[in-house]
């Protein structure tokens, strides 16, 4: 079959599904990204393209979205174009993001392609990130900026013949009228490959000596430090965390930029921000910030980990929480609809109140005490994620399927 993928930082959810293609065999694989240093994939054609519109700065916020949008959405049927007539590439199928607008033209172009778009969030004013947090004022604004955001999914519901989200909580934030269209299944978890590891080890800068699952190591991750994902909460927590245990050792993955949300305005961001705050009530030489790791580093730092903390709004589930309940980690999360969905109080791992950094302190701080009242949590937490979030087993087959299902007899997967 041949396969066009389209996401502007490749190979973004696809990075399982694309490779296990590449593997099989018997395909012709194009990925259409604006990433220029985007990973070379065996079997995999990659091509760059340009958007060919970028609003400008001063651009009227309600109609800015759609501009971008459409800049890179034609841009990308522009690519593919120029693909088909130099080098004779026709897809069968095409599978994208719809968040950035790369899919809005292809019916224009190909109409009797079919489309599978990825579904991943829509703007609502509850529920979701927004409004949230009570100490972050609303701008009477928001309510319009936030729908003018969904321009686009609502323009892709009908340039799509099938749309995916890869969890349930995030299907429900659409309006009931996409569902129809809508098939809920997780980008997938190797949990063949992200296993617990009692021998693991790994060098953390200043340390004379590597650290191992004898250490008292408490582990943080996210993409960048913000508040979306709880940085300020889980630092906030730190010096009760490190008075009550004194030999643990909290090890912080992540940038210093924003991904979600505003900005700090102080100059050292977020980080600094904390910092500033916390100033001496925390034992620096026993917080490492290693900023972002290579893959293999996140596995080793989580294997070694005696306790993980995943924090989030109300907001798109992290892989790496469904990665570390593979790899057994014992999980202090918080307590939020998505979260909810993969984690239950007490058998699969911790909930706590995203606001209350003193109740995430009091549960990190009972897990290190007492580990045998929870050794449990991460055997039930690694069968779960198998159960429902594996991909070679749970989501591998249900994506054939819906593939196969809008393709013609002789082009489906075996």
């Amino acid at each position: 079959m041949n396969f066009l993928f389209v996401h502007q930082n490749m190979p973004g959810q696809y990075r399982e599904l694309i490779q296990w293609l590449a593997q099989a065999g018997g395909h012709r694989i194009y990925f259409l990204t604006q990433r220029q240093n985007a990973p070379q994939l065996p079997g995999v054609e990659t091509r760059v393209y340009r958007p060919h519109h970028r609003p400008e700065e001063k651009a009227y916020g309600l109609s800015r979205i759609w501009e971008e949008a459409s800049g890179n959405g034609f841009g990308a049927v522009n690519a593919a174009q120029q693909i088909e007539t130099r080098e004779g590439f026709r897809p069968d199928l095409i599978i994208g993001h719809v968040g950035w607008g790369e899919l809005s033209f292809f019916k224009q172009l190909w109409p009797d392609v079919p489309i599978i778009g990825y579904f991943e969030y829509y703007y609502n004013m509850t529920g979701g990130m927004v409004g949230f947090d009570p100490a972050e004022k609303i701008s009477a604004h928001a309510p319009y900026l936030n729908h003018a955001r969904n321009i686009v999914p609502l323009a892709n519901i009908e340039t799509v013949d099938l749309g995916h989200c890869p969890t349930h909580w995030q299907r429900d934030r659409f309006p009931e009228s996409f569902h129809r269209k809508l098939y809920v299944c997780h980008d997938g978890i190797r949990t063949d490959q992200l296993l617990p590891d009692p021998d693991v080890s790994l060098r953390l800068g200043r340390l004379a000596r590597p650290v191992t699952r004898e250490d008292e190591i408490i582990t943080y991750v996210a993409r960048n430090l913000e508040k979306t994902r709880g940085f300020h909460t889980m630092m906030r927590a730190l010096p009760r965390i490190l008075a009550e245990r004194p030999h643990a050792r909290v090890v912080i993955v992540g940038g210093n930029e924003v991904s979600y949300g505003k900005q700090s305005d102080h100059p050292g961001g977020l980080r600094g921000e904390m910092a500033a705050e916390l100033q001496d009530r925390v034992d620096w030489d026993r917080v490492h910030f290693v900023g972002k790791v290579p893959y293999s580093d996140f596995k080793k730092l989580v294997q070694i980990s005696r306790c993980h903390i995943y924090l989030t709004m109300p907001f798109v589930l992290s892989w790496s929480l469904l990665e570390a309940m593979s790899m057994q980690a014992t999980i202090v999360a918080s307590d939020v609809a998505p979260v909810r969905e993969a984690v239950t109080h007490g058998k699969t791992g911790l909930l706590v109140d995203f606001f209350d950094p003193d109740a995430l302190a009091a549960q990190v701080v009972e897990v290190l005490a007492h580990p045998q009242d929870h050794a449990h949590l991460g055997p039930a937490a690694r069968a779960h994620v198998v159960e429902n979030y594996d991909f070679l087993t749970r989501c591998l087959p249900e994506h054939l399927a819906q593939i196969n299902a809008l393709v013609p007899e002789g082009k489906r997967i075996g």
